[in-house]
């Protein structure tokens, strides 16, 4: 029989943006579908920086590792939706981590989304140059 893995999943959402994460005990090791973070987002530390923040905040950086599909959206998109599904996987591990979490703001979705294309413009709200004559 297979041995139990202590997993715990978070769903995350950003824009259009959606990260399925997986936390188990390990060293640290950050998985986004299938590579290494580093090869999936190209070196780009500020959004390491993003996706860290709340095992930084809660000092669990190196307890857990992190395995992520994540499909939707661009890079910023993405990142912000593994951080809130990391955010959402730490609860369900340590409900004792809420407060901190909740005051660095990590649980709440963001709500913007990209604003709808209106007839006669050419993008949401970019007009035709207007010319009097």
């Amino acid at each position: 029989m297979a041995e139990k893995i202590d997993q715990y999943l978070g769903t995350g959402r950003r824009k259009t943006s959606v990260a399925r994460v997986y936390l188990r005990p390990g060293k640290g090791k950050m998985i986004i579908n299938a590579l290494d973070w580093k090869r999936y987002f190209a070196d780009r530390v500020n959004l390491e920086n993003l996706m860290r923040a709340p095992m930084k905040e809660t000092q669990t950086t190196t307890k857990y590792d992190v395995i992520v599909n994540v499909k939707g959206g661009g890079p910023v998109g993405q990142a912000g939706a593994i951080r809130h599904g990391i955010s959402r996987a730490l609860l369900r591990a340590n409900p004792a981590l809420r407060p901190a979490l909740k005051k660095a703001g990590f649980l709440t979705r963001d709500p913007r989304e990209k604003e709808r294309r209106k007839y006669g413009l050419r993008k949401a709200r970019k007009r035709s140059q207007f010319s009097k004559r």
